[in-house]
């Protein structure tokens, strides 16, 4: 089971970028995800909550609030950010999280359980 991430690279500041990570399993298929969410981490700095969807529902840091759409799409087991009026600190490596995974090997094996999936992160670099 795997995530992947992309729409990573370089924009100047005041411009848009969309990210899209989608979960995926070899021979198998993603019965349920629980939530999915982006975060970021910046050179020196701890990683963050950038945006989460959970139930429908989307949740914000603080720092991009108003600036960020996360969307998911279930069918598709992909969630999607689209981040408009980027700055310079918004410079940082996103990586993409599943939370309570379900999947199933083959046509017919039983339910397997995912606590944590991170994504290998893509690199977003905001030019002043």
């Amino acid at each position: 089971v795997q995530l992947q991430a992309s729409g990573g690279g370089l924009v100047q500041a005041g411009g848009s970028l969309r990210l899209s990570c989608a979960a995926s399993v070899v021979s198998g298929t993603i019965l349920s995800i629980a939530s999915m969410g982006w975060y970021r981490q910046a050179p020196g700095k701890e990683r963050e909550l950038v945006a989460s969807s959970v139930g429908g529902r989307g949740i914000y840091g603080d720092s991009v609030k108003g600036r960020f759409t996360v969307s998911r799409d279930n069918a598709k087991n992909t969630i999607y950010l689209q981040m408009d009026s980027l700055q310079p600190e918004d410079t940082a490596i996103y990586y993409c999280n599943a939370e309570k995974l379900s999947y199933r090997r083959g046509s017919s094996g039983f339910p397997r359980p995912i606590t944590s999936l991170w994504g290998q992160g893509t690199l977003v670099t905001v030019s002043s």
